[in-house]
């Protein structure tokens, strides 16, 4: 969780900026006796889920838009985020409810994410599709071996990104 600290810290900087700005503003109380003690900053901890919604989630979403669009470099850039990422996590997260998370999310996204990246070595779109079905399958592999059926991940069919083109420059 090491890796994560700097930004619960800064996090931290802004909500404490943010309360002695909140301080400054209101009026000075009767007397130092009467002054509330101030609340203590508990860190910002984010979990398993947190860094899959953050990290994980879009970036497979970005990929699968890349590649279905032929974007070739921007899925080569996507797909190194999300092994970072997933690298990351299991690295962080290594046990989770008695699973070995990081063991577990390797031994799934490791032949499909390489048949991703020859897909896009290819340029094949046909390719990269059902790479990115298979990577979708390990992704929703792990979540039922984690006993969360519930979370199903699917090709997207539209951006959720409104502000980003995925369209290759021409």
């Amino acid at each position: 969780m090491t890796m994560l600290r700097p930004a619960s810290l800064a996090l931290a900087t802004i909500c404490v900026g943010m309360s002695s700005f909140a301080v400054a503003q209101s009026p000075a109380p009767a007397s130092p006796a009467a002054a509330p003690a101030a609340p203590a900053l508990v860190p910002f901890e984010m979990r398993l889920g947190d860094l899959m919604n953050t990290l994980v989630q879009p970036r497979h979403a970005k990929l699968t838009l890349a590649g279905l669009e032929a974007n070739w470099p921007l899925a080569t850039y996507v797909l190194k985020e999300l092994r970072q990422s997933l690298d990351g996590i299991a690295k962080a997260v290594p046990r989770w409810n008695r699973l070995p998370m990081g063991d577990m999310m390797r031994s799934l996204t490791t032949k499909p994410l390489a048949d991703v990246e020859e897909a896009i070595r290819a340029r094949d779109k046909a390719m990269f599709a059902t790479a990115m079905t298979s990577v979708t399958r390990a992704c929703n592999s792990c979540h039922t071996a984690s006993d969360h059926t519930f979370i199903i991940i699917t090709t997207p069919d539209q951006s959720a990104f409104p502000n980003q083109n995925f369209r290759p420059n021409r």
